[in-house]
């Protein structure tokens, strides 16, 4: 598969601050990878270099193995779905989505059959007509979406498109969006700080960190295999606990710790004191239990202060859980520990 686009040690620096250090990515064509961080760490800023909306103080941005870094917005072939939609309120919404075309000066016949199109697409066919001002958020967001893919641009960029949907709609316009990608076939970048968003709608996810990207990989990869503590604490609810020579360190021993064990809260499970101790095992005493819906959450303090979480399904027996309760916490299956080795993590501290 080629690369449609590739980030190469691409630097910026806005007044005093070094917001992209050195970042390097590519995409292959036909794939939908995912900017993911918290606020500040560069995924906005390294989006708007793709657009050409940020210039570089260094490094290289390609298209096809094109050079592009000094060519303007309107010269890069990109479509753009921004968070605030960007909808024209004095054109009707057939107008919005054939824009990109007027602009290129293509004939009005042309102009108006592609936004049909393109709302049939995205699932709005025979509102070409109406105003943006009579469409809900959902509805908004897909006629900003078909007004992207118009021109037919080599790709397509979201900025936090979803950020101002409320949840139930989130999650219907996140398959909605990947539907329409996988049938059109664009190389897409999209921007967010929502974790489902980035897991459900991706091929690969590059979590950001200070104007680094510090993993990229398959959501499934970046959730069962942090490359460190940052990654498997920021993707998800993690127990991060030390290890030494393969096993949970008991603090008392004072021995060296040489890795991290990343344990998610829907692997781990009460182990019951007439069970043999699984080899992944921590004691403590029972914090708090909460009802989620479809799953209670047991927070347990071990001996040496540190929190470990479980997901417990609905069914378990929540009377020897009260509060202060003794209780074992294990992971009875070893292949859903990952154990990440005390070099990757030895600058991110684990978390108590």
């Amino acid at each position: 598969m080629t690369t449609a686009l590739s980030v190469s040690d691409v630097h910026v620096t806005l007044g005093p601050n070094h917001v992209l250090k050195g970042v390097s990515l590519d995409v292959r064509s036909g794939e939908f990878v995912t900017l993911l961080g918290a606020s500040g760490s560069g995924k906005s800023t390294l989006l708007n270099v793709i657009a050409g909306l940020q210039a570089v103080d260094k490094g290289h941005v390609t298209f096809d193995g094109v050079n592009v870094e000094k060519r303007p917005p309107q010269k890069r072939n990109v479509g753009v779905v921004f968070q605030s939609y960007a909808l024209f309120p004095h054109m009707t919404i057939g107008e919005n989505v054939a824009f990109p075309l007027r602009a290129a000066h293509r004939p009005a016949k042309e102009r108006r059959a592609v936004a049909e199109e393109m709302l049939a697409l995205v699932q709005l066919p025979g509102m070409a007509d109406r105003e943006p001002a009579s469409l809900s958020g959902g509805q908004r967001q897909r006629v900003a979406l078909a007004r992207a893919l118009a021109a037919s641009p080599g790709l397509l960029l979201l900025d936090e498109p979803m950020a101002a949907l409320d949840k139930q709609l989130r999650e219907h316009m996140q398959v909605e969006i990947t539907r329409i990608q996988r049938k059109v076939g664009i190389t897409t970048v999209s921007v967010t700080h929502d974790q489902t968003e980035a897991l459900t709608m991706s091929d690969r996810v590059a979590i950001m960190h200070e104007g680094q990207l510090v993993q990229v990989d398959s959501p499934e990869d970046l959730y069962r295999r942090p490359v460190n503590a940052y990654v498997a604490s920021f993707l998800g609810e993690a127990n991060l606990l030390p290890t030494v020579d393969g096993r949970l360190l008991d603090d008392a021993t004072g021995a060296l710790v040489d890795g991290t064990a990343v344990l998610r809260p829907e692997d781990m499970s009460v182990v019951p004191v007439t069970e043999a101790t699984p080899a992944w095992c921590v004691e403590g005493s029972v914090r708090l239990v909460s009802f989620q819906g479809s799953r209670y959450r047991l927070e347990v303090s071990t001996d040496h202060g540190r929190k470990v979480v479980a997901s417990l399904a609905p069914s378990t027996d929540l009377a020897s859980l009260a509060p202060g309760a003794r209780v074992r916490m294990g992971c009875r299956n070893p292949d859903r520990v990952h154990v990440i080795e005390q070099v990757a993590t030895a600058a991110i501290p684990v978390p108590v």
